[in-house]
């Protein structure tokens, strides 16, 4: 019996799953969408810089907005994870940006 023709998409999403590095994949996604996914006003302040697992970095701007960051993690990391559904972090860790 011949197979019929296959979407690119799926089996790319196999190959990844195989791999282990699908939820990699779709967490990097993170790295555009941060803003939209926290709004304008945090957006303007923080900024994705790395992933390691299932852990998200962010860096942000003053110690005023690490401070307040800090207390709205829990808030923020559900508001990540209702996007990434299918790959959802643990944490958040945020830190002080470096002045150069």
């Amino acid at each position: 019996m011949k197979a019929g023709p296959v979407r690119v998409d799926a089996v790319l999403a196999q190959v990844l799953e195989q791999h282990g590095v699908q939820k990699t994949v779709q967490r990097i996604g993170i790295f555009e969408c941060w803003p939209e996914i926290v709004g304008e006003r945090i957006g303007g302040v923080s900024k994705v810089k790395g992933l390691d697992g299932d852990v998200l970095f962010v860096e942000v701007r003053s110690s005023a907005w690490l401070t307040e960051l800090s207390m709205l993690r829990g808030e923020v990391l559900e508001r990540v994870n209702a996007r990434l559904a299918d790959a959802p972090l643990e944490r958040i860790v945020f830190v002080l940006a470096e002045t150069a």
